[in-house]
Parts: structure tokens; C-alpha cells; sequence
């Protein structure tokens, strides 16, 4: 009897999902488990091998937790809008909802290949209708909804409300926009109900707002920062500036010292915490408000060094900052504007990142210093960011080096305010040890003296006050895209109006073009059916616009992670119709106890869900504020790329060994092209689709073959050193994957792959088989197991249990691999081992585990088998085989009990015919015995 791989594999992936052997049920006496992927952008490209590393790894854990009496939710689904399917759908016509299921049915068949444990019955897909209204439904709900700092939660936007019809705005203490202007209760009833609408904008947690943004004129639509590289967009390269927009925002900053104190209480991984840390930026200081000399108008600035205040000597602006067209002088206006023309063409990313270029425009104007009176110049520089603090700096360059820079670069006075500090080289930027000089009723003071001091005063004159401010910015939430979901809103004398939930979800139109319209409007006003009939409370056509009973819909869409901030409550109840989840489902599953992915999500996605998160919680729809206990970062498989070398101004390439002295350029080439020992198939190379300009390239070859040379470097299409997961399930079998991913090294470490280390797996499987079968069928007996079989499944199940709780599943794989080794060794073919044996493998290598489970008898499916119990007997050793040495020289082996006496020991082995044989009759001089160690006859 054969191990057929092909078959069972496919025998048994059939059977999960017709039996659906791992849907999770939402009543259980057993405890939940909660295992979350971080699903997958399905893309045309389908998944490589790197791509279920992740997936293999929590589903292992939530085998094992089966096994372990749980009722396991582990889902999946497809974060599936997004740019590249509608950069697709512009560039050939068609739909992207096509393009999309296409991909999916790719994903769902590959994912099925490898034998994952997932309760598709539970999938959910962020662009279906049935899925976003519930991501409408949550923007509304953020609509209506304000943050009030006093119960340091968000309420409805009711409560706030009734507040102001009896009190005004006097005592809300509340995160808002900062221009808010005061109001009475009286005020606020007779204000037009446009007017209380603009108010309310002032506080809702997503609101309207002119943001600076990253606008991509090539794909007509605003990126985030991190979709944004080297300045042009990640996806196709094009140029991106910086436009100022009406955009819908979130008011997630409402949330930055919650988003902190949080990371305290979850078990993820630090280098993930810390970025999330580094992002939400938390930093003590002080606003200081500095006079425009001339101008009706103030500089806030925020500022952590609040003491050293009496050496500013000059302002930066960002150049986006909206004085600056205000005080420019009428000299100055022409290189202003074309500073600020160039600025925007960069990336804040790029602004940041650039530490060296020192570049700003003097505006003409001077502030007021506030303590001195003094003029202080006001400069613009794109070091400074529109969305960090208040756009504006006080530049103190005795005591910042970019400050510093800047000053000498530019010419500017350079104050010392530090006493015994020498600042001819560099500013100084200590604080302890230091004491202020030049610097008023500050002279003398230390850091933290200062700090106290100078706040006091500003505080009292009236010029600033003491402030906890967030690097962390409101979220951008508008995208002018068409595959992506459609905001709720339309717009009544131009003011955002919510549609009723009870009429979501508002499906995306039909349209012809998947472009911006020839008037720059997004995608959907492309549209011939968009506009909202609030008589019949339906999507009608544009023309029947009235702006009394039919009006406008928004024409932006939410971004891709609008779906993606929620997925894993959905999951828990995802065929729920009449809820995003029900009450039930979520204070059974409350979160999820192990999520697994990748680490570059850490202050996208990650921050997203978690406050979304905290938002729901606040409402009272979530029983946690958290939505995930454990998070493991898994590490990356690279791949190993293939280089041809093509002399350069020539159409030739030499094979590796022959480069000597030439000079070459590196051109990768498709992995699947060379084989084992680096040989390229040169004719498949010059036939390959993408490479017609080497069609009649010469081949210069070493020994009768042309030699690739080889790079690990990251996985990717357009390396051309991908390994589809297909090819290896055909050829070696899922279980062989499974097994090889898991054993190339510690999960979290980044690891090459290598194809051809596989084959060690998969002869490791067949070893496996043999134990249970020979040519003949199943060969398994009930007879009692040896002491020696038994010391080898208890140890293996100590080791395994111990390696998959600390996630090392690398070293259980390598344990596996001795414990069929043992038991082969000793010829065990018995039931009492090899069934427990299954069971510790089954999380591993699934499909073999299920088809011996069954050949030995078994009816139920091997994962509801429970993991084998540790008993620590079988490996505590009641006997001893000692070495028995004549004269040091070890001569034969004796086992004898380990609580024996030394007199005993002593007896035995003079007793014994082997001693009476190396002694000839002689009487030793002298018997050393170690009970447990040695004995050594001297004689």
C-alpha cells in the first residue's frame, strides 16, 4: 500500500467541505478559541509560497486547539476592494467586480490546495453589498457621534445636542476642530438649522474638513502616506503633490493616549507596539502664541521646549499653512509661491525623511516675541508639515541642530541661551546638567524648573498655556475611487445628511468609465443613476436633482481599510442580516484570542482596527476595547533569484564562471527556467514572453551550459523568483509545504526558500507511512508497546505540546522527525503508539494524518480526536546500563536497577560471567562503583 499523496490530499479536502468538518458553532459548552488571519488583497497573481506562512502556522494552533477541547473560529475571507482591480478595470474596461471574483476563485482553490481548517461558511468579502452596509452602517454611526473628554469616551451626538439647546458650548469639554466659537443655549435655537449643522461638524467624530493631501494627478485620486514611495505612488509610479481638498475625515486623534495605554494590556510584539508608539507620537509641552507684527492675526505654536523660549530667533511655516498668503510682503510673494509650488510636489513621507537639504523662503513679515516684544522673522521651510501640531515652528537654533543648520545656512542670529555651553560648532540638546541664561526670569534654571516656570507665566500674561500634544493626525477617509464603498450622504443645501440605516446598503453605480469625470469630479460622477429620491428613499437618476426632494450623493468612496477596521467582528456573526453582530455571537467570541500576520500593517491597518475598536466599544456595540489578545508578526520567505549577465552594449550574455574582467548587467530571469544545478534553459529564455528583445541574444556557455548566478532577495512577480504553492502540492503534497514552510526556521524570522529542500520532507512523510503500512495494507498491532516505544511518544508529546504553545514550530517538526526515526528503529507497529503518534501530527500534515486515522478504523475525522495526555513515568529511567571497565577500559555493559546498592552492584558483577572471564581467576585489587555512573574493576 502506496503513500499516493494526490489522492488523499484531494479525498480528504473534499471531505472537510462537504462534511463542513470546521465551522465554529456561536453556542458551545466547550471554551472558545478565536484564530484571525489577516485575510488577503486578492490580486491577479495569485498566492506564492511565501504567502501562506502566516496561514499554515495559525492554522497548526487552531488544530491543536481542537485537539485541546475548544470550539475554534478560524475564518477567511478577501479585503477585497482596492486601486489595483479599478487600476485594471481603467486600463482593459472591465468591471472590477469581475476582475475580483476571478481572483477570489484563484485565492479560494489555492488556499483549499493547502488544507486549511477554515469555517467558510463564515467568509466574508469587503466588497460585497451585504458586507459594506455594515461599513456604511459604522460611518454612520461615527456620524452621529462626538468624543467628550470629560467621560473620556464618544457619545451620541444626541447628548451633546441637549447640552447645548440648555447650556450653549460654554463648559463642553470636548475633542473638536479648534476654531470653535462660543454660543449660548439662546444662540444656539435661533442659529439656522445650516448653521447648527456646521457646528455639529465641529465635533463628530468623521467630518468634513479641507485637508492637505496626497493627490496622484495619474490615477486621479488621493493616496495615503503609505501608499506613497520615493515620492510617486506605489502603484505604477506616477508623481504625487500636495493638494488642499474637502474631504471626509476621521477624528481618530480623539483617540491617541487611549490608542497608547492600550498597548499595555495586549500581548503583540514590541518592535509593532513601538511603532504604533512612535506613530501616535505623544509629546509634553506648551502652545505659545506669537503676534503677526502688522496683521490682525497669531502663530500658534506647540512646543515640548517651552523654556527655551528666549532663544527664538526666527519662525518657520510649513509652506501650506494658511497665514502665509496672508502676511507674504509684496517683495517676497514671488518666491514664496514658487516654494511653495515645488513643496508640493513632494511627499510629507519625503519632507520627513530628507534630513540633509536645507531649503525655506524668507515671507518678509515678522512676528512678536512674546515676552520681549521683539521682531522675530518669519520664514517657510518644508521641513516643517501642515499636519504636525499647528504648522509652525519657534526656531531656537542654540538648542535644535536642524534649527541650527537652517540658521547658518541662511544667515540668521544664532542666541545662546545655555549657561557654560559652547555652541561655535553645534546646538546643544541636552537637558540635564543645564542651566539658562540670557533668558529673563528664566536665568539659572534647570530643564525641569524652567519648563514649570515658563508655562506658569504664559499662562498668566495670558501668551500660552501647558498642553499633552499627539503626532497622530486625523485620518484622511476619502478616496476619489469608484471600487470602493459608497459613502451614505447626500447633500442638502450642501450640508453631509445621513441615509437612514434602514435603507443601506447604497450599492455602487454602474459606470462606464472607472476615471475621474473631464471636470475632475471622482468615478462616480460618471455615473447616470446617483442621486438620492428622499421621497421613495432610493438611488435615482443625476437629472432629477431638485435640491428639494432629490439630491446629490457623495461622490468619493471610503478607503480600503474602511472594511478592513472591522472584518474580525463580522466573522463572528458574518450571515447576520439585521446586525453587523449580534450581542449574542460577540459576548461569546468577545475577541480574538491569536491573530497572525504581517508586520508592515502596524500603523495602517492595525491602528485603524483598534480604533475602530474602541469607538464601537464606546457605543455599547462591543463588549472589549481591544479586538486582539495575541498578534505574532510572522517573518518573510524570500526567494532566490536567477541572474543571467549580458555584456554590456552587447546582445550577448556569458555564463557566470566566464564573467572574469567584463563588465555585465544583472538581468533577472524566471526561476522556472533553471534547474537544480543553475543551468538555464537558455531556449525557454529567449522564448519567454517578456524577454523578445533577447530572442537572438548569444549564449557564451562554460562546459556545454550557461550557469545563472543566484540572490536571495525578497519574493516577487517582478523578480521572477516566485514559487507557486500549486506546483509544490502537485509534485511533494500540501502536507510536504506545510511541514518544509514550518521547518525553514523560527516563524518570526525572515528565511530563503530552497525547492529543493522539500524532498528531505517528503521522504520523512513516506517514512512516516511505512510505520503504519507495507505493501500489503495497514500493519498495526494491539500488543502491549515496549518501555522503549513508550519513552519515545511521551517525550515527542512533551516536546510538541511545549513547541506549539511558545509557537516554535520549526523544532517540532525536527522532533517529529526523530521520533519515526526511533520507532522505525525498533520496528513499532504498535496501535497504543502509532495513534497517539497521528494525533500530534495532524496539525502539521493533516491529509496523511486523516487517511491513517481512518485506515486504522476510525469513523469521526481525526481533528476532533483529543491531544494525547503527557505522563512523565515513561521517561523517568528505573534502570541503569553501565559501562563495566577492567583497568579503566570499558569491556562489556551491565543493566541493573537504579536504586541498587553499591554492595548489591558490587555482587552482581563479580557475580557475572563476563568479569569471571576477563579475570581469569585472579582476585582484583580494588572495585570502584559510582551507583548511577561507573564501575571500574582494578586489579
Amino acid at each position: 500500500m502506496q503513500y499516493n499523496h494526490q489522492e488523499i490530499e484531494r479525498k480528504w479536502q473534499e471531505f472537510w467541505a462537504n462534511n463542513q468538518t470546521f465551522k465554529a458553532s456561536n453556542n458551545s459548552d466547550k471554551p472558545k478559541y478565536y484564530v484571525l488571519d489577516m485575510f488577503p488583497y486578492p490580486s491577479g497573481a495569485g498566492l506564492h509560497v511565501g504567502h501562506p506562512l502566516g496561514y499554515i502556522a495559525s492554522d497548526i494552533y487552531a488544530r491543536y486547539k481542537r485537539h485541546k477541547g475548544f470550539n475554534v473560529l478560524h475564518p477567511q475571507g478577501y479585503d477585497s476592494f482596492g486601486l489595483p482591480a479599478e487600476q485594471y478595470a481603467i486600463q482593459t474596461g472591465q468591471h472590477p467586480a469581475i476582475t475580483t471574483e476571478t481572483n477570489i476563485k484563484t485565492y479560494r482553490g489555492q488556499l483549499d490546495k493547502i488544507g486549511f481548517s477554515f469555517d467558510w461558511s463564515r467568509e466574508v468579502r469587503t466588497s460585497n453589498p451585504e458586507y459594506y452596509k455594515w461599513t456604511q452602517w459604522i460611518f454612520i454611526q461615527l456620524f452621529n457621534s462626538w468624543y467628550n473628554k470629560d467621560t473620556d469616551k464618544a457619545e451620541d451626538i444626541a447628548t451633546l445636542v441637549a447640552t447645548f439647546e440648555a447650556e450653549g458650548n460654554a463648559n463642553v469639554n470636548a475633542v473638536s476642530d479648534e476654531d470653535v466659537q462660543q454660543f449660548s443655549a439662546e444662540e444656539w435655537k435661533n442659529f439656522s438649522a445650516t448653521k447648527q449643522l456646521e457646528i455639529l461638524l465641529q465635533y463628530r467624530l468623521t467630518f468634513l474638513s479641507d485637508t492637505e493631501v496626497n493627490w496622484c494627478p495619474a490615477l486621479g485620486t488621493v493616496l495615503a502616506n503609505d501608499e506613497i514611495v520615493n515620492g510617486v505612488s506605489e502603484r505604477g509610479g506616477h508623481p504625487v503633490i500636495r493638494k488642499k481638498m474637502t474631504q471626509w475625515s476621521m477624528r481618530i486623534s480623539a483617540y491617541a493616549q487611549r490608542l497608547l495605554d492600550g498597548l499595555e494590556t495586549i500581548d503583540w510584539p514590541q518592535p509593532l507596539k513601538d511603532s504604533q508608539t512612535n506613530w501616535i507620537g505623544r509629546s509634553q509641552g506648551a502652545m505659545v502664541s506669537f503676534d503677526v507684527d502688522g496683521h490682525d492675526a497669531k502663530i500658534d505654536v506647540f512646543t515640548t521646549r517651552p523654556d527655551t523660549i528666549f532663544g527664538v530667533s526666527f519662525m518657520t511655516l510649513a509652506p501650506e499653512h494658511d497665514l502665509v498668503a496672508q502676511i507674504t510682503t509684496a517683495e517676497q510673494k514671488e518666491a514664496v509661491e514658487a516654494y511653495i509650488d515645488a513643496t508640493s510636489k513632494r511627499s510629507e513621507r519625503d519632507r520627513m525623511a530628507d534630513v540633509k537639504t536645507i531649503s525655506g523662503v524668507f515671507t518678509g513679515a515678522y512676528a512678536l516675541h512674546p515676552f520681549t516684544g521683539k521682531q522675530v522673522p518669519i520664514w517657510i521651510g518644508d521641513y516643517v508639515l501642515a499636519s504636525y501640531g499647528t504648522g509652525a515652528v519657534m526656531a531656537v537654533p542654540c538648542g535644535d541642530q536642524r534649527d541650527y543648520d537652517f540658521a547658518k545656512h541662511f544667515g540668521l542670529e544664532i542666541p545662546n541661551i545655555f549657561a557654560d555651553v559652547d555652541i561655535s560648532e553645534k546646538a546643544n540638546d541636552a537637558k540635564e546638567g543645564i542651566k539658562l541664561a540670557n533668558s529673563d526670569f528664566l536665568d539659572g534654571l534647570n530643564y525641569n524648573k524652567g519648563m514649570k516656570t515658563v508655562i506658569y507665566e504664559l499662562e498668566k500674561r495670558g501668551f500660552g498655556y501647558g498642553k499633552i500634544n499627539y503626532r497622530l493626525r486625523d485620518a484622511v477617509f476619502s478616496r476619489q475611487r469608484y471600487w470602493g464603498e459608497p459613502f451614505p450622504v447626500y447633500y442638502k443645501d450642501e450640508m453631509p445628511q445621513m441615509i437612514d440605516a434602514k435603507h443601506l446598503p447604497i450599492v455602487l453605480p454602474e459606470v462606464e468609465k472607472y476615471l475621474p469625470t473631464e471636470d475632475g469630479k471622482p468615478p462616480l460622477g460618471n455615473a447616470e443613476v446617483w442621486a438620492w429620491d428622499t421621497t421613495t428613499n432610493t438611488v435615482v437618476e443625476n437629472t432629477k436633482i431638485d435640491n428639494e426632494t432629490v439630491f446629490p450623493l457623495e461622490l468619493n468612496s471610503m478607503p480600503g481599510w474602511a472594511g478592513s477596521s472591522w472584518y474580525f467582528n463580522r466573522y463572528m456573526d458574518s450571515n447576520n442580516e439585521g446586525e453587523f453582530v449580534s450581542k449574542e455571537a460577540v459576548d461569546y467570541w468577545k475577541e480574538v484570542d491569536l491573530y497572525i500576520g504581517g508586520s508592515e500593517h502596524a500603523t495602517g491597518h492595525l491602528l485603524y482596527e483598534r480604533f475602530w475598536q474602541k469607538f464601537l466599544f464606546d457605543r455599547g456595540f462591543l463588549p472589549v476595547d481591544e479586538f486582539a489578545k495575541k498578534l505574532i508578526n510572522q517573518g518573510m520567505i524570500l526567494g532566490t533569484s536567477a541572474f543571467v549577465y549580458r555584456v554590456e552594449g552587447t546582445n550577448t550574455f556569458v555564463s557566470k564562471g566566464l564573467i572574469g574582467d567584463k563588465i555585465v548587467q544583472p538581468i533577472h530571469a524566471d526561476v522556472s527556467l533553471v534547474n537544480s544545478s543553475d543551468e538555464l534553459d537558455i531556449e525557454g529564455f529567449k522564448n519567454h514572453p517578456l524577454n523578445i528583445d533577447f530572442k537572438d541574444a548569444e549564449f557564451i556557455l562554460e562546459d556545454g551550459k550557461y550557469i545563472v548566478g543566484r540572490e536571495v532577495e525578497k519574493m516577487s512577480k517582478s523578480k521572477y523568483n516566485v514559487v507557486n504553492p500549486d506546483l509544490i502540492c502537485e509534485e511533494y503534497g500540501a502536507d510536504s509545504l506545510r511541514l518544509f514552510e514550518m521547518f525553514l526556521g523560527p516563524l518570526e524570522q525572515t528565511k530563503p526558500w530552497k525547492t529543493s529542500g522539500i524532498s528531505g520532507v517528503y521522504s520523512f512523510l513516506k517514512k512516516l507511512w511505512k510505520l503504519f503500512a507495507d505493501e500489503n495494507g495497514i500493519n498495526v498491532s494491539d500488543t502491549a508497546p515496549t518501555k522503549e516505544e513508550l519513552k519515545t511518544l511521551h517525550k515527542t508529546i512533551k516536546k510538541v505540546e511545549e513547541d506549539i504553545e511558545n509557537f516554535s514550530f520549526n523544532t517540532s517538526v525536527s522532533t517529529f522527525m526523530i521520533a519515526v526515526n526511533e520507532l522505525s528503529a525498533l520496528k513499532c507497529n504498535k496501535r497504543s503508539i502509532l495513534e497517539p503518534l497521528l494525533v500530534l501530527i495532524s496539525p502539521y500534515a493533516p491529509h496523511i494524518a486523516e487517511e491513517l486515522w481512518s485506515q486504522l478504523g476510525h469513523a469521526e475525522s481525526i481533528s476532533t480526536v483529543a491531544f494525547p495526555k503527557f505522563e512523565e513515568k515513561h521517561l523517568v529511567e528505573s534502570s541503569k546500563n553501565y559501562p563495566v571497565s577492567f583497568n579503566g577500559k570499558m569491556r562489556f555493559t551491565l543493566e541493573l536497577p537504579l536504586d541498587m546498592s553499591k554492595d548489591e552492584i558490587e555482587k552482581t558483577v563479580m557475580a557475572h560471567e563476563k568479569t569471571q572471564q576477563q579475570l581469569q581467576g585472579r582476585k582484583p585489587k580494588k572495585v570502584i562503583v559510582v551507583p548511577g555512573k561507573i564501575i571500574n574493576i582494578v586489579g
